[in-house]
């Protein structure tokens, strides 16, 4: 039976923590030399409705990483759901290809390609989730802590479709997270509930507030994002007026512990969410973030398509 990798709220926390230690294995092994080819002969389609330039790098030189090839197929080559149906895109290409990566405005777009198509689907990118993100976060803060299970995070900013991945991954694994976000840009309702859910079976804290300050207090990591995703530009002035206030800056930083790493999954607004002085600092994971992108997809790609 064929696999997605859709959400991280549709794995078990097991599988969750076996796709981590996949990822160190495989980011060890590259270190060390270079990585077994145990993709070899396998192709992988990348489709992308948004321009991307981690998603399109880490998912290309992963699959070369790991012996097999990958297409990358523009915006204006498909057209998904307007020149072609999706299901007819997901049945044509599964004669070609092993996967399929998506990275979408409309998650229900990545939603049908995957009931469509007859191989795996990777969701690259959608407007309610970013499951690879999240995966490649799990692995930073795994990383620079040595351990998931309560570290706490704290997010401040838009309650996008990165928070919604952090949500459930936190869940998942045992991580508190306390978010921050304006009156009216909170998380998905049904994404906090069933963050909650999962979280009472691992020990998680799920909390929402509108109080960055608080947020932060005794924080290990801080994360944040963009004001304005992509899609969203004809409200990036009003944005502009509301966010101000949670802006990772070098006072806000100060209220959490010591030894806080701050977190961005990129691109960054600097002067915007956040300060050239935090971005660049010694607090920062942004760039070993970013690198996990790499590392995270691999072991997403090696899990799914294994022999």
């Amino acid at each position: 039976m064929k696999r997605d990798f859709l959400s991280l709220a549709d794995l078990t926390p097991a599988q969750v923590r076996g796709l981590l230690a996949l990822a160190l294995k495989l980011k060890a092994e590259w270190a060390s030399g270079k990585n077994a080819a145990p993709l070899a002969g396998k192709t992988l389609a990348m489709i992308f409705q948004k321009p991307s330039l981690r998603t399109r790098v880490s998912f290309d030189v992963g699959m070369a990483q790991l012996g097999g090839r990958a297409v990358y197929l523009s915006p204006d080559e498909i057209r998904l759901g307007e020149r072609e149906s999706i299901p007819d895109v997901a049945r044509v290409l599964s004669r070609y290809v092993d996967a399929i990566m998506a990275r979408v405005f409309t998650h229900d777009h990545v939603v049908e390609l995957a009931r469509w198509a007859t191989v795996p689907v990777i969701n690259g990118l959608s407007d309610f989730n970013h499951p690879c993100q999240g995966l490649a976060d799990l692995l930073t803060v795994l990383e620079k802590k040595g351990t998931l299970y309560g570290v706490k995070l704290a997010y401040v900013g838009d309650g996008n479709n990165v928070l919604h991945s952090l949500l459930f991954g936190a869940a998942q694994t045992g991580m508190h997270l306390v978010a921050a976000t304006p009156k009216g840009y909170e998380p998905l309702d049904q994404v906090v509930k069933q963050a909650q859910a999962l979280a009472a079976e691992t020990g998680a804290l799920i909390y929402i507030t509108h109080d960055p300050r608080e947020a932060v207090r005794g924080a290990d990591v801080i994360y944040t994002d963009t004001w304005t995703s992509m899609g969203q530009e004809a409200e990036a002035a009003q944005r502009r007026q509301i966010f101000p206030p949670y802006q990772v800056n070098a006072e806000l930083v100060s209220l959490a512990k010591a030894e806080v790493g701050v977190m961005h999954c990129l691109p960054a607004h600097r002067g915007e969410e956040i300060t050239d002085e935090i971005a660049d600092g010694p607090h920062s994971w942004l760039f070993d973030q970013a690198e996990n992108r790499l590392h995270a997809q691999k072991a997403i790609l090696a899990d799914l398509l294994k022999g």
